[in-house]
């Protein structure tokens, strides 16, 4: 349910290890798209986990079949139902602002093909995702699970809800656009979490990062992005 930014063009178990060139095809433009996309100037993209994560995790298992020659592009992928699979450098930057620790459980809103999950279970205990469109969710869950990562759990669902059942959560990433940070978010995060969420407008929207410290929220604006809007409860809260 993806993002870009604005202005370009159109782990529990740990994920599994790096595969080398002579069985996987796409290793050499996997490490491309770190060095061109990620680490380059003007995107400085720094922490070196991150970057393991974003050089381990197989894109293309995670785009349509006849879309994985584009896979390690910089942009976004249509994967169906009208969403798309996030920029590279959004998805290592929106990780990176979260500040994903080895002890962190991790709401995730906006599943999509499961690609930002993938990428945080090598980072983080937990990953808790959440999707609307229950074939993506579906789908997802199954990619998942064959790939290997077996500390992400899948959710067909309204993500505005959050999932109260798995709360509280150490940090909260949101892949899609509602136009106001949804309540039971921050009621679901610890005090001292970490929120990365786009909020806005179609056309207007801001990559918000917040801290809970004390019950109250700090927030600044850290990215303008383009992402898709929030569907469900988040549309009838305009």
């Amino acid at each position: 349910m993806a993002g870009w930014l604005a202005g370009f063009g159109n782990r529990g178990t740990a994920a599994p290890p790096l595969a080398t060139s002579g069985t996987d095809p796409f290793t050499v433009a996997r490490q491309r798209m770190v060095t061109s996309q990620l680490v380059c100037a003007g995107r400085d993209i720094t922490n070196a986990r991150v970057l393991a994560a974003m050089c381990n995790v197989p894109r293309h298992e995670f785009v349509p079949p006849g879309m994985r020659g584009q896979a390690y592009d910089d942009r976004p992928l249509p994967i169906g139902h009208g969403q798309t699979i996030s920029q590279p450098f959004i998805v290592a930057f929106m990780t990176q602002e979260l500040e994903p620790k080895p002890s962190d459980r991790v709401l995730e809103v906006g599943t999509g093909s499961g690609y930002q999950a993938a990428v945080l279970s090598g980072l983080v205990k937990e990953v808790y995702t959440i999707e609307i469109v229950e074939d993506l969710a579906t789908q997802a869950a199954a990619d998942l699970a064959r790939l290997g990562y077996t500390n992400v759990h899948v959710r067909a669902g309204d993500g505005y809800k959050g999932w109260p059942e798995a709360a509280p959560f150490d940090a909260v990433i949101v892949t899609c656009a509602p136009e106001r940070l949804p309540q039971a978010l921050v009621d679901q995060l610890k005090d001292g979490g970490r929120v990365i969420i786009p909020l806005g407008p179609l056309y207007k929207q801001e990559l918000v990062l917040l801290r809970k410290r004390g019950g109250k929220l700090e927030q600044h604006a850290v990215l303008p992005v383009q992402f898709v809007p929030m569907t469900g409860e988040a549309q009838h809260q305009l």
